[in-house]
């Protein structure tokens, strides 16, 4: 005891340094996880993923990833257009990843365990010069 009182500065600089160390990991598991373009099309060409543009309607229609089916952020929750297969993986795609990682976490309380974000939103998918559409 006498000794961490002689060098309690010895102490503070091995709890800060653990806490810089512990902290990338608290902050991921916080956010939930994204995924990158090539994680997403692996998931969609690999084991059937599903993926859903959270955009407005007027958003989706201006651009969206190509197959991408368009079900707005503030009507995911019962939409209609989710696969009733819980266990498939759900890759959401939002403009910029934002509404998306949003989007992910409701849809994994609601049972949908696969279900992650893009990083970087549909300005990554473009990026990673993958196929957008856009409607008439």
């Amino acid at each position: 005891m006498n000794f961490l009182l002689q060098n309690w500065y010895l102490v503070v600089a091995a709890l800060v340094s653990g806490g810089m160390l512990l902290w990338p990991l608290l902050v991921s598991g916080s956010q939930g996880s994204a995924i990158s373009t090539a994680e997403a099309v692996q998931l969609i060409n690999r084991e059937k993923g599903v993926l859903i543009d959270v955009s407005e309607p007027e958003e989706f229609a201006k651009a969206h990833a190509a197959g991408a089916r368009n079900i707005p952020f503030g009507q995911i929750e019962g939409h209609k257009s989710l696969p009733s297969n819980k266990a498939l993986p759900l890759v959401l795609v939002c403009p910029s990843g934002a509404r998306a990682g949003r989007a992910a976490g409701m849809l994994r309380k609601l049972g949908y365990e696969k279900a992650q974000a893009l990083a970087g939103g549909l300005k990554a998918w473009r990026e990673a010069s993958l196929p957008v559409e856009k409607t008439a």
